[in-house]
């Protein structure tokens, strides 16, 4: 047995390390899955990841869907509902990116229960709708990024709202995650910035998100710490496998942390996925340093908290000085990474910011913001990105 492979649940069961996809056939043996949906996009099988993904299970029949968008919607979802259902598949594996995971959840939800998606609407307290009866999932995540394979939510394009909607339920989470660093060996440096910075403001905003939840502080300071020590050693040497592991569990430990709540960044950032096809956690990243100096009068104390995690000396320091520390730290880590700093570099136009604000205020994840929002401050927030 591999001694670098851990087991351990919370809740999720987790098999985490390099080499720990070898263990999907025996994971589908203990949760009985016979004959998967093997969710996943067109890129991750081009790249030949499926396939690598899927070499122990060999004896095993699954039936491909890869018609997955980088922003999932609601036609991905009943287009995977309906193949499950005609090749008597008993079981969901989904390998990928957040887009995947988010998509195999959704199509796991349909699959036993009828309503329209958006009467799941987290905002509709949609998850007193979801029970138990879910098919077994497992999630095999691909980018170190949303944490997705841990996570309870599945954020899906809806047309009848108009926005990326979160649908939310312990329920959705994954039978089983199988977290393989080696998997991620082969991002594109991009890509690794993007998904890492999702990662990194997972954490960040969920220490400073409302609520008092200290198991979740603790994960995401140390999330914090994992991300901000390691994504530029994987952005620049992609070979890394130390730096791609502790990035993974970065991830993992953003998605569980964010069970306490996310902020404002989140809310900003759905709307330039669904109206601007950027990618999410690029955008995350663009609007962080914003939206922490917005945020600064209420969290102070906890912005030293994080300048702390990443490692910034803040001896001597006044709360002040060491929030300011961590911005410009967050600012330094863009720059690190070549991430833009700016929205129109992406393609936004000033013209675009009363439609997206509209929608930043019906997303939900504001509403733990330390800070409360209004539109106007919204709309201010994208100017300031702009």
């Amino acid at each position: 047995m591999n001694q670098n492979i851990s087991e351990f649940a919370f809740p999720t069961r987790v098999v985490f390390g390099p080499g720990a996809i070898g263990r999907l056939a025996s994971e589908m043996a203990r949760w009985g899955i016979r004959r998967p949906l093997l969710v996943a996009d067109r890129g991750i099988v081009e790249a030949g990841i499926v396939e690598t993904a899927c070499a122990s299970i060999d004896h095993s029949p699954f039936v491909l869907f890869d018609s997955v968008n980088p922003n999932p919607t609601e036609e991905n979802v009943l287009a995977g509902i309906e193949r499950y259902r005609s090749e008597g598949c008993n079981g969901i594996v989904a390998v990928g990116g957040g887009s995947p995971l988010d998509a195999a959840k959704a199509i796991r939800l349909g699959v036993t229960h009828p309503l329209p998606l958006e009467l799941y609407d987290d905002q509709l307290n949609g998850g007193e709708r979801i029970g138990s009866n879910l098919p077994p999932m497992i999630a095999v995540p691909t980018t170190s990024g949303t944490g997705s394979e841990v996570g309870r939510s599945a954020v899906i394009y809806l047309k009848s709202t108009d926005r990326k909607t979160v649908i939310f339920s312990p329920h959705l989470i994954p039978s089983a995650a199988i977290d393989d660093p080696q998997l991620t060996l082969n991002m594109p440096p991009k890509i690794t910035a993007g998904t890492g910075f999702d990662a990194l403001t997972h954490n960040i905003e969920a220490y400073l998100a409302k609520g008092y939840h200290p198991l979740c502080d603790a994960i995401a300071l140390y999330g914090t710490r994992l991300a901000a020590e390691n994504l530029p050693l994987a952005v620049h040497d992609g070979g890394n496998l130390l730096a791609r592991t502790n990035m993974m569990m970065a991830s993992l430990m953003g998605a569980v942390s964010f069970q306490k709540g996310l902020g404002a960044t989140h809310s900003l950032a759905h709307p330039l996925s669904s109206m601007g096809g950027l990618h999410h956690g690029t955008t995350n990243g663009i609007l962080l340093p914003h939206v922490l100096e917005f945020n600064r009068p209420a969290c102070e104390d906890r912005l030293r908290d994080l300048a702390v995690a990443m490692g910034i000396d803040v001896a001597g320091k006044s709360e002040a000085e060491a929030a300011t520390a961590a911005i410009e730290h967050i600012q330094h880590l863009l720059e690190d990474v070549h991430i833009p700093h700016r929205l129109s570099s992406l393609g936004i136009e000033r013209q675009m910011i009363p439609a997206m604000s509209k929608k930043a205020m019906e997303d939900a994840c504001h509403l733990l913001n330390p800070r409360p929002c209004t539109e106007l401050d919204m709309a201010a927030l994208y100017e300031s990105a702009l």
